[in-house]
């Protein structure tokens, strides 16, 4: 009987729905498909969504450090980021006192683009079906996971 026990046990933590990645996973693509349709009339996908963010609220960033705040490294970022500067978003420019540097700033369209977007946070929170400090202790816990698996 103990074998059947453990068996089952084991069973149980290999199902599907027992996973917290599949749970993320699976959470995160709803999410990007939720934002989807509030991002086209503003001609963003939602990685372009993700650094118009970091834009607004910090212009003048160096490519690293965009890379550092989403996650993401610079042969994924610079594509992307050729797209939006081709589509005039932002402006990409070498540091002057570093040549290998590369700076992305947003360009006029770039910052106009923010008063059309102001509208998309207020959707996703009616989306979610959360209240708002329900949303901000869940972001915050999120958070707090993601750090603690990086460090």
């Amino acid at each position: 009987m103990p074998s059947l026990n453990r068996s089952t046990a084991v069973t149980q933590t290999l199902l599907l729905e027992n996973q917290l990645c599949f749970a993320l996973y699976s959470t995160s693509l709803a999410i990007t498909k939720l934002y989807k349709p509030l991002l086209e009339p503003l001609g963003l996908t939602y990685p372009q969504y993700l650094v118009m963010l970091v834009l607004w609220e910090q212009d003048d960033v160096s490519i690293s450090a965009l890379g550092e705040r989403l996650f993401l490294d610079s042969g994924t970022l610079t594509p992307l980021l050729k797209r939006m500067e081709t589509a005039q978003l932002l402006v990409r420019s070498r540091s002057t006192q570093d040549e290998r540097r590369v700076h992305i700033s947003l360009s006029a369209a770039g910052r106009k683009l923010q008063a059309r977007a102001a509208r998309v946070p207020a959707c996703i929170v009616s989306a979610v079906q959360l209240s708002v400090p329900e949303l901000t202790a869940l972001t915050k816990r999120v958070q707090t996971l993601r750090r603690q698996l990086i460090a």
